[in-house]
């Protein structure tokens, strides 16, 4: 893929335009962007820089009323500016910086969590409650492939808990080789499957990486070039996942990846009511009290909180939601979306 040439030739080509013909030029230069970018779209189809680049330049041509068709700015030597930091010089293992680059703004965010019996908080705020026995995908696209597996809570319960979680972040040619974390309960390791805690030794290695917050009970991984963070965490007999991931990477899938309980939700045959397990049951002042304690909000969390440790037995279960809650006020672009109510 050699979407980084196309970049350069086009910075190079509209670094010191100036005067009165300085649009036509511009324009020049943006469809000469586009020609070098359809040259490259068959070997640069998975990559993110080249959809970034894409997506930039009909941006760019639309607000400058460029018109798709007419003459191309030939490539031209970059002139000396050792001051000038132009793209080719900026990490393109950097999702922030090179999508403030490109669009001159910074990019979105969206978030994703599962944790307790399982609860999925969807990147568009949805909020569910599962049964999803078995292995389900929480995530599954360009650049990501995220699988929880449930167990049921106790035998003959149609409650159920994370036990283990698979996560694999694709090859990404400047950036990292593949990698693969995998945890289980009581197995949060702070490596990937192949012993290494970054992307390898590629140039752009260290921006994925990989630490212990609390040894055996949380994980963090930053993958900085996807501009996603992920969290780990193990509270009392169940596994929860939290995702803040840039919103370009969230989207990029294609219709035959649509079961993601992160975007979807899970599916209506899937779904418990949470009023079910707390009708008539004198535990359930009892577990009320002990959320309170954790989770002073009346929201979706202190209710899967109250859900969890009628059903589990077990008060570990209130730190499953004060975790899930913790993970969202650091993750979730808009704190005013933080508490979600029935």
């Amino acid at each position: 893929c050699k979407i980084l040439r196309c970049n350069s030739e086009y910075v190079a080509a509209t670094l010191n335009l100036r005067g009165s013909s300085r649009n036509a030029a511009y324009c020049n230069a943006l469809r000469s962007y586009s020609h070098c970018t359809r040259k490259t779209a068959r070997t640069c189809r998975g990559d993110l820089a080249y959809h970034s680049a894409v997506h930039g330049i009909e941006d760019l041509m639309i607000q400058n009323n460029c018109s798709k068709e007419g003459p191309t700015a030939p490539p031209r030597a970059r002139p000396p500016a050792p001051n000038h930091r132009g793209f080719e010089s900026l990490d393109i293992c950097d999702y922030e910086k090179s999508f403030l680059y490109k669009h001159g703004r910074p990019p979105s965010y969206q978030h994703c969590a599962a944790f307790g019996d399982p609860h999925i908080r969807t990147f568009h705020d949805d909020f569910h409650t599962c049964r999803v026995e078995g292995s389900w995908p929480l995530l599954d696209n360009d650049y990501l492939f995220v699988q929880a597996t449930s167990s049921p809570v106790l035998r003959g319960s149609n409650a159920t808990v994370t036990s283990k979680l698979t996560i694999i972040f694709k090859n990404m040619k400047e950036c990292i080789d593949q990698k693969v974390y995998q945890a289980e309960i009581d197995n949060l390791p702070a490596a990937f499957e192949d012993g290494s805690v970054n992307g390898g030794e590629r140039p752009g290695g260290r921006s994925l990486a990989i630490r212990e917050r609390s040894p055996g009970r949380h994980v963090e991984i930053r993958a900085d070039y996807i501009g996603t963070t992920i969290a780990i965490r193990q509270a009392g007999r169940q596994l929860s996942f939290s995702i803040r991931a840039a919103e370009e990477v969230a989207r990029a899938f294609t219709e035959e990846q649509d079961l993601q309980l992160c975007v979807g939700g899970c599916p209506r045959s899937q779904r418990i009511s949470r009023s079910d397990c707390c009708r008539g049951r004198a535990a359930a002042e009892a577990a009320r009290a002990l959320c309170k304690e954790m989770l002073p909000v009346e929201d979706v969390y202190f209710q899967s909180c109250v859900f969890d440790v009628v059903t589990s037995g077990d008060a570990n279960f209130t730190m499953a939601a004060r975790g899930a809650l913790e993970d969202a006020k650091v993750f979730l672009p808009d704190a005013e979306k933080l508490h979600i109510f029935p």
